[in-house]
């Protein structure tokens, strides 16, 4: 959605208001979900590109008075007002240029996360549940919906793997950037010295696939069931409701356990296979195109360390886009929107202008 001037903004925000007044456009209800949701993304540019123009048109006038240099105490004023103005415009700049970013037809589909320990241990499960609730808190804050989908816990209370579904309005938009390693330096609880040590845990974000998108074949399909187990092995089931699906033409393995009904871990199961067959076929695509701008911050390669939590200086470094924030335990705690837009900022455009700044 790319707009030169405001005016023309506003001309197709008329033009959406009358269709979604059509009543053949109001029968149709994959038309009117997209306009629907063109329309409250173009509604919010418009009021911000509007804000922005009054805060500048604001700013330019206390510059004059300053030029001027008339009364004291109207050039106190003056001078306070472009400070802040100032301040205000950059904030608005900034937003102006994430709503801006061209939309991919995908950003508004629901998303499956997977959280894996990886290497420390047990304190890397501890860190895979702490990944868990930032991600689970952020998606609280944003409104959306979080179902787990399979888990498996370590001794300690933390998961040796985790996966669940987040849907809602621009999950995919907003969580397509985390996939990586996430790295974290800190004191574990069960260090006697005091010594830092450093943990990892990776994180894979999945299109929710539809089942008209991956059609699985049931020859290609090998399901095997089994009793549920928990942490160290002990059973907690005493049916074999928990299920594995093997695709055998690609190998790969789903295992569900959650439920105690055998059905729904299966239905469970099938729709993370679906999703990671999606995502092979979208990466073979990938692969065979050019390499697109936005490669270089969401970087095909999960084994890419893109993310630092370093618990004793309090901060947490994003690699690639070289962007530190010293809130550790806010960002934690579900507070995401400066680090995710400023990833989505930076892959979206390599140098993003805003519309009217002279």
């Amino acid at each position: 959605m790319a707009f030169e001037k405001l005016a023309d903004a506003e001309a197709r925000l008329e033009e959406l208001y009358i269709l979604l007044a059509d009543p053949a456009v109001i029968a149709d209800t994959d038309r009117i979900r997209e306009l629907g949701r063109e329309h409250r993304t173009l509604e919010e540019i418009v009021r911000v590109w509007r804000d922005l123009d009054a805060v500048r048109s604001g700013v330019d006038e206390a510059r004059e008075i300053i030029r001027e240099n008339v009364d004291e105490d109207l050039l106190e004023l003056a001078r306070s007002e472009s400070a802040e103005g100032e301040i205000r415009l950059d904030e608005l700049e900034k937003e102006l240029r994430t709503l801006l970013i061209p939309r991919d037809p995908d950003d508004s589909r629901n998303t499956i996360v997977e959280i894996r320990a990886g290497t420390g241990g047990e304190e890397a499960g501890l860190f895979g549940a702490d990944l868990f609730r930032m991600y689970s808190h952020y998606a609280e804050k944003q409104g959306w919906k979080v179902e787990i989908m399979s888990g498996t816990p370590s001794e300690l209370g933390g998961y040796k793997e985790i996966i669940f579904l987040v849907s809602g309005e621009d999950v995919y938009g907003k969580l397509r950037y985390e996939s990586g390693v996430h790295r974290v330096q800190r004191v574990p609880t069960t260090e006697t010295q005091g010594r830092i040590h450093t943990s990892a845990a990776s994180v894979v974000i999945l299109l929710e696939a539809k089942e008209v998108e991956v059609a699985l074949d049931p020859e290609d399909l090998r399901i095997d069931v089994y009793r549920s187990s928990g942490p160290g092995g002990q059973s907690v089931n005493t049916t074999d409701s928990a299920v594995r699906v093997t695709h055998v033409p690609t190998g790969l393995v789903v295992s569900c356990q959650d439920e105690k009904s055998q059905h729904k871990n299966k239905a469970k199961a099938l729709k993370i296979l679906r999703s990671r067959l999606l995502e092979l076929r979208r990466k073979e695509q990938a692969d065979s195109e050019a390499v697109k701008r936005r490669n270089m911050v969401a970087g095909g390669d999960r084994s890419a360390k893109i993310r630092t939590y370093n618990f004793p200086q309090n901060r947490v470094t994003d690699h690639r886009i070289k962007l530190t924030l010293h809130s550790l335990h806010e960002i934690l705690d579900g507070d995401l929107d400066e680090m995710i837009e400023a990833v989505r900022l930076a892959a979206g455009t390599v140098n993003p202008a805003v519309p009217g700044k002279g």
